[in-house]
């Protein structure tokens, strides 16, 4: 009997049962969590609904990689082609918009480019490989730098000939490579939200910015439970659904640094 009693409490109080285990693991990136939305709004999921979300920041090509193993109950990224490919090889369930913002291009003020704030990205990219100008990529398979290759492939472009001249690759993330960029006077390509966050900005400034190329959609993807078992369906569902919600949609454009909105809902 009293073996019996203190399963049953376990099973009360383990975090790894399902009774009282209130959790979920949120795969996301890492310009949601740079710019500090998480510390903004996973209090309020919180309050009103008891889940309590543990975020693994990654890029969004590592993310979905780990959703895939079965590493999380939710997935918060920004690169809707794969994330749509993700639900149709069985790895997730209905993929819904969340919010949006969009991508700038970064340079230093010295501007060696000789890049105009009018160019559009495939312009401002031709100037930078034309000139050898150094950028920096995130080169990290995240949707920032999905996008980055996506404006070199439209470019016609392909400066991965010259990595490790010109064409510097950090394999980090967004934080790392402003700084990079900050102290070797480089190009780069950030999410609007990580840049407005970023406070080593002595030697940058926004070059390019305000084009439908740098359109930047973030999405909202539970696991899929048939493929990982271990999904917290129950948790999933209600976290999913308070971002999705009149109040979560509020609260998402209510986030602002400086005054500036980093994040627009996609259910206005």
């Amino acid at each position: 009997m009293f073996k019996l009693f203190i399963l049953t409490l376990y099973s009360l109080i383990s975090p790894k049962m399902g009774l009282a285990d209130n959790s979920i693991m949120v795969q996301s990136t890492t310009s949601t969590y740079n710019s500090g939305f998480y510390e903004y709004i996973l209090p309020l999921i919180e309050s009103d609904t008891n889940i309590v979300a543990h975020v693994v920041s990654v890029g969004t090509g590592a993310a979905l990689k780990n959703a895939a193993n079965c590493d999380g109950d939710v997935i918060i990224v920004h690169a809707k082609n794969r994330e749509l490919e993700f639900v149709k090889n069985g790895f997730g369930v209905n993929r819904q918009d969340l919010m949006y913002n969009d991508f700038v291009i970064i340079g230093p003020k010295s501007n060696p480019a000789k890049i105009k704030i009018a160019d559009d990205p495939k312009k401002v990219f031709t100037k930078i490989y034309d000139t050898s100008s150094i950028f920096i990529s995130r080169g990290d398979d995240s949707g920032t730098h999905f996008k980055e290759t996506t404006i070199w492939k439209m470019s016609k472009l392909d400066p991965t000939k010259f990595s490790g001249d010109w064409y510097r690759e950090t394999g980090s993330g967004m934080g790392t490579t402003l700084n990079l960029a900050n102290g070797m006077e480089a190009y780069t390509l950030s999410d609007r939200a990580s840049w407005i966050n970023f406070k080593n900005k002595q030697n940058l400034n926004i070059v390019a910015e305000k084009n439908q190329i740098l359109f930047n959609q973030y999405g909202i993807t539970m696991v899929n439970p048939l493929r990982c078992p271990n999904v917290k369906v129950r948790n999933a569902k209600i976290f999913i659904n308070w971002l999705l919600s009149e109040k979560g949609q509020d609260s998402i454009s209510n986030f602002k640094i400086k005054n500036q909105q980093l994040f627009f809902p996609n259910r206005n």
